[in-house]
């Protein structure tokens, strides 16, 4: 979408935009400024894997609208969606884009803010616990470990059409991290595989692929690089979830994890 094609700001009125990070889900990892402005918020504008807790957070006159995006399943653009907001933004005070995690790991949270400032709109982000960092603790599994992982990388594993560089480049995050996670990696999981094998990852490597992380229907599937994909797909192991690749999978629990 470009500049002309947005609401032009009101000469009488314009209001304020949260870009709020709802967590990954359990309703106790949402922060108090984020739940704070849902309570007060007028509009509130959320993604689709927001959990039906937090949603229940939000003040009751408010007016709220579901602008979640889904693989294969877009109730809205992203165009539409940042029109929609600076057109509340221009009736209202207080809007709370709420997005799943935290606005600014893989949620688009840079471009709305970019093209909201650029309509004139006052944009505030707070942030959210992305589940990349969420997803493995309540799976019991660290990030980061003395004895075997000091540095962790975060990659998206679903890659935008027409975006800055064509690919990740698998084979320097083979060699050059100790912990890889990546979030919407399922679909695409053959090729990661193949192309962190291929950079020379070992293929005993431990992976967990971690689904609904931090909700109570939390699952986890733990299986070597070069075993994951038939493993995955004999127990019909689907989105959303992420993965964890690296020796700290290894501290992971193998039942279920104590969710509180």
């Amino acid at each position: 979408m470009t500049a002309s094609s947005f609401p032009s700001p009101s000469p009488l009125y314009l209001g304020k935009v949260y870009l709020v990070g709802a967590g990954p889900g359990d309703p106790g990892l949402l922060t108090l400024k984020g739940k704070a402005l849902l309570e007060t918020a007028e509009v509130v504008i959320h993604d689709a894997l927001v959990s039906p807790p937090i949603l229940a957070m939000i003040n009751p006159q408010a007016e709220v609208i579901n602008a979640g995006k889904r693989r294969g399943r877009h109730s809205m653009d992203q165009a539409d969606i940042t029109a929609l907001i600076i057109a509340k933004a221009q009736a209202h005070a207080l809007v709370v884009r709420l997005k799943g995690g935290d606005p600014f790991v893989f949620g688009r949270g840079g471009e709305e803010m970019a093209d909201l400032r650029q309509a004139g709109i006052g944009v505030e982000v707070v942030p959210g616990i992305t589940a990349g960092v969420a997803a493995p603790a309540y799976a019991g599994i660290p990030l980061t470990h003395r004895d075997c992982s000091s540095s962790v990388v975060f990659v998206t594993g679903h890659e935008a059409v027409g975006k800055y560089r064509p690919q990740v480049n698998w084979r320097a995050l083979a060699q050059g991290a100790e912990t890889i996670v990546v979030y919407m990696g399922i679909h695409n999981l053959t090729t990661i595989t193949r192309e962190l094998l291929g950079a020379g990852l070992a293929p005993q490597t431990p992976v967990a692929l971690i689904r609904w992380g931090t909700y109570p229907q939390q699952q986890i599937l733990v299986a070597p690089l070069d075993g994951v994909v038939s493993q995955a797909q004999a127990a019909a192991f689907e989105a959303p979830a992420l993965a964890v690749i690296g020796q700290v999978v290894t501290w992971a629990y193998r039942s279920e994890p104590p969710l509180l």
